[in-house]
């Protein structure tokens, strides 16, 4: 079944020549690049990365076997390792000559075990005795020693994404030795111990590097070490121990995975999450640290999602002898000629070929039961807007629809990202206008992830869809959109009118007007000019309705146009007068509007009486009751005089 799989290689890998008695292949961590080195270089070399356009293709001489071949950052500089000695280097700069030069390590007798780029003109060998930190000066085709540690090594693994290089400095290998290179300089961090399995005597246990892993999670930097108990302890099975490697500060145990098997493993990281392979069973397990059970550390966690085979993929058949009858061939999965390099990335050699692992998300909506540990695992991936919005939609409509305390629970989760955004983006934009952020270019607009769903995200793709449900009971559809608006103002999240209206339209469909009246009277729903007119437009189904939206009107009190829009347009012109006159705004009202308002009621007496009001107030205001040319009020005074005559009119009174 499809979604069964929760783990697939990726469409588009990246294709190389495989490996061969003429072609060897090298993989760079550092810019994700593979080389296939034909006869020591000489008959070509081809490099491809992640973006296929950036395939580079070159010869050079063939000066004995290559050990070890990168790129520095920009394809600027080529190193070559062929001797445990020394390392070739090559500019790929333009108007630099292309003649090789070479560096021999410093230390007298040491043997070198590989060399990692640190910047496009920065370089780090590790030797048996030691690292030694040059710069690279291309125009002079020649290195500069910048600094220099003298200490025993094993082994050696390189961490691109923070530039720390790990060492593995004793007898028994499991002291690290972190040093982080940054700007040009190599600092030393706290060393740490491994703590290895007890082993009955005399057997020695030693830390391998197949055992290691480094790599960011959720922006920090881990030391994943696979731990495999001795068939003599009484261990059910291998897990990862995870330590914390901060930029200053000691290296800690902080997670323990438990794998409940053993066997042979192998470690990426995708989206966040530890993806343990495990080869004889040819399945993976997920784990997200940030999933906990508890606050003890280090946490112990079981793997989120059950043990699942990778998605079965098929290599296309592709080139000259490609044949369109051809079927695509099953690639073996979990081979046990795959290489696994951080942070997903998996080679085959032997068939060619470079994939980036992927997680599905959807199909954990199936394993994950629990609602509210999905949501807290979804809301922590990167593609993760519409399958959230998914899960709200079958939480509602599903056949088995979940209970108000667990559509709450979920609300409740979403509403928290959606509030943390909101005030992140709040403080930046105060920073903002006060100018605090002119010298500090720390202060970045907050990125908004796809976990945060908003309101219209909710409205759009779930709520206005819920309600338009026929087979689902009224008083389900309310609770649920009161839960919504109760979760959005527990977060002080001030929600939008068109919630308002959905919560409205749906009780007046049910005719439910004695909760309608009940939510307003109570202030359920949150006074805004936009809900008042909505209720207006309700008045014929309940007449009720008119005197809650001018009431509503009356609170909000920025509303008084409205509300006298809203009475005129109802002919109770007095009404309106009266109301402009109890805000203290009569002085500055249009005598046209309320005039032609009264004339369109075809009342006498009340247009008499309005035109008297204007008379009185022109009198007050500018000591002459008659109307300025500007107040465009001559129909209005015609037909005062056709109805009245014009000795009616007001004299004006000497002051």
């Amino acid at each position: 079944m499809e979604d069964e799989y929760y783990l697939e290689l990726c469409d588009n890998p990246v294709q190389f020549e495989n490996a061969s008695s003429v072609n060897n292949v090298f993989f760079d961590e550092a810019n994700k690049q593979v080389f296939a080195v034909r006869s020591g270089g000489a008959t070509g070399v081809v490099v491809k990365g992640p973006d296929d356009k950036n395939t580079v293709a070159f010869r050079m001489d063939d000066k004995g076997e290559v050990k070890c071949i990168k790129f520095s950052f920009g394809n600027k500089i080529l190193a070559v390792q062929r001797t445990s000695k020394s390392v070739d280097f090559i500019n790929f700069i333009p108007d630099l000559p292309h003649l090789e030069y070479s560096q021999e390590c410093k230390t007298k007798n040491a043997n070198l075990l590989g060399f990692c780029w640190t910047n496009w003109n920065e370089i780090v060998f590790i030797t048996d005795q030691g690292i030694e930190f040059y710069q690279v000066l291309a125009e002079k085709r020649s290195l500069k020693l910048l600094k220099s540690q003298s200490i025993n090594v094993n082994w050696y693994m390189y961490c691109p994404e923070t530039s720390v290089i790990l060492l593995s400095i004793t007898a028994a290998g499991n002291v690290l030795q972190p040093f982080l290179f940054r700007n040009g300089a190599m600092s030393r961090m706290a060393k740490f111990e491994i703590e290895l399995p007890a082993v009955p005597k005399p057997a020695k246990s030693s830390l391998s590097e197949r055992d290691i892993a480094v790599a960011t999670i959720y922006g920090q930097l881990y030391v994943m070490y696979l731990k495999h108990h001795s068939r003599a302890s009484n261990h059910a099975g291998a897990e990862v121990v995870l330590y914390h490697l901060p930029r200053e500060g000691s290296c800690k145990k902080m997670h323990v995975l438990k794998l409940n098997t053993t066997g042979k493993f192998a470690l990426n990281v995708v989206d966040n999450l530890v993806v343990v392979h495990h080869q004889s069973s040819q399945t993976s397990l997920i784990f997200d640290i940030k999933l906990l059970d508890g606050d003890a550390i280090p946490t112990i966690h079981q793997p989120v999602l059950p043990a699942r085979s990778i998605h079965p993929y098929k290599i296309p058949q592709i080139g000259p002898a490609a044949v369109a009858s051809q079927t695509p061939v099953p690639c073996e999965l979990y081979s046990s000629t795959w290489s696994v390099f951080q942070p997903d990335i998996i080679i085959s050699a032997s068939e060619g070929y470079l994939w980036y692992l992927q997680v599905k998300l959807k199909p954990a909506l199936r394993l994950l039961k629990d609602k509210g540990r999905l949501m807290d695992f979804l809301l922590r991936r990167r593609d993760c807007k519409m399958v959230i919005l998914s899960v709200c939609f079958q939480m509602l409509n599903g056949e088995e629809k979940d209970s108000l305390a667990v559509i709450a629970t979920v609300f409740d989760k979403l509403n928290q990202v959606y509030k943390e955004f909101l005030e992140m983006d709040q403080s930046y934009t105060m920073a903002m206008e006060s100018g605090l952020t002119r010298g500090n270019t720390s202060q970045k607009r907050p990125v908004r992830t796809q976990a945060v769903i908003d309101q219209s995200d909710m409205y759009t793709h779930v709520l206005s869809v819920f309600t338009e449900k026929k087979d689902v009971s009224h008083k389900f559809i309310t609770a649920v959109l009161m839960e919504y608006i109760r979760s959005l103002n527990q977060f002080q999240i001030t929600v939008q009118h068109y919630l308002y209206e959905l919560v409205i339209k749906t009780l007046v469909q049910h005719n439910l007007f004695y909760m309608l009246h009940q939510f307003l009277q109570y202030h359920v729903l949150s006074d805004s000019k936009p809900l008042a007119c909505l209720l207006l437009s309700l008045e014929s189904t309940y007449p009720p309705a008119h005197q809650l939206s001018l009431d509503m009107l009356k609170r909000l009190s920025t509303a008084n146009d409205e509300i006298v829009e809203v009475l005129l347009s109802k002919h109770q012109v007095l009404g309106a007068l009266r109301f402009i006159r109890s805000v203290g705004g009569h002085d500055n009202i249009s005598a046209r509007k309320f005039l032609d308002a009264a004339k369109q009621t075809q009342d006498e007496m009340l247009f008499y009486t309005i035109f008297r009001f204007f008379e009185q107030r022109n009198q007050r205001l500018r000591g002459n009751p008659a109307f300025t040319p500007g107040e465009h009020c001559e129909e209005h005074l015609a037909y005062f005089k056709q109805v009245f005559g014009e000795q009616a009119l007001m004299k004006p009174i000497s002051q």
